[in-house]
């Protein structure tokens, strides 16, 4: 199972997110759970980077699913869209697919 957590400052914004492990849906490369989850998470990470100015850490280890993204500097308003976003389509997935693959903690 897929298990995504908010992390969130003193003021509830959300930060970043730490995701961790695999799905389980289907065989490895056929897994449509861990790819639409790795596809969402890569492209947020890739998009703040990309257009926004804001600073941040990640860190990643592929056999455990383990992707950790904290901005450490102040959050944009760009990257807190992004951010919901993204909160937005893993929800929708745990919908579709069920507690039993990707959980999505708050």
């Amino acid at each position: 199972m897929i298990e995504i957590t908010r992390i969130k400052n003193e003021q509830g914004e959300n930060i970043g997110f730490r995701c961790l492990g695999h799905a389980g849906f289907a065989k490895y490369g056929k897994d449509i759970v861990c790819a639409a989850v790795s596809g969402l998470v890569l492209n947020t990470i890739n998009s703040i980077e990309a257009f926004t100015e804001d600073k941040f850490s990640c860190a990643q280890e592929e056999k455990s699913g383990l992707v950790e993204f904290i901005i450490v500097s102040e959050v944009s308003k760009e990257s807190a869209l992004l951010m919901d976003a993204l909160f937005l389509g893993l929800t929708n997935i745990q919908h579709d697919y069920g507690k039993r693959f990707i959980t999505v903690k708050a």
